[in-house]
């Protein structure tokens, strides 16, 4: 499930990017791209930059209720720590490996 929220944080950011580029700063936005006043006949100029706003703050409210989910359903520990899924994936691998004996020396000592 967490998976599935970092799929959807991802693709409403990538989406809020690109209808935050189909934005004109100076009020042109995409329907100035359309030809002028001719595309502004069929979309509307108002109607465009409307759409182009609600679809802004819609993404950027979906990626903060995401994200907020996703805190959500973080794992926790019996004392209250979060812990993370890689963390956790770390800790099992550590115990899955066997640990390795340091001599402490480099060095041949039966040499000479």
């Amino acid at each position: 499930m967490l998976l599935f929220l970092l799929i959807l944080i991802l693709i409403a950011a990538v989406l809020l990017i690109l209808v935050v580029l189909a934005q004109n700063p100076k009020g042109g936005g995409l329907s100035s791209q359309f030809g002028g006043s001719g595309a502004s006949n069929i979309i509307g100029v108002k109607k465009t930059s409307d759409l182009l706003e609600k679809l802004t703050w819609g993404f950027a409210i979906a990626i903060v209720v995401l994200t907020m989910g996703s805190k959500a359903l973080m794992n926790t520990n019996s004392s209250g720590e979060e812990i993370s899924p890689n963390l956790e994936r770390a800790t099992e691998q550590q115990q899955v490996l066997p640990p390795t004996l340091d001599t402490g020396s480099d060095t041949d000592t039966t040499a000479n």
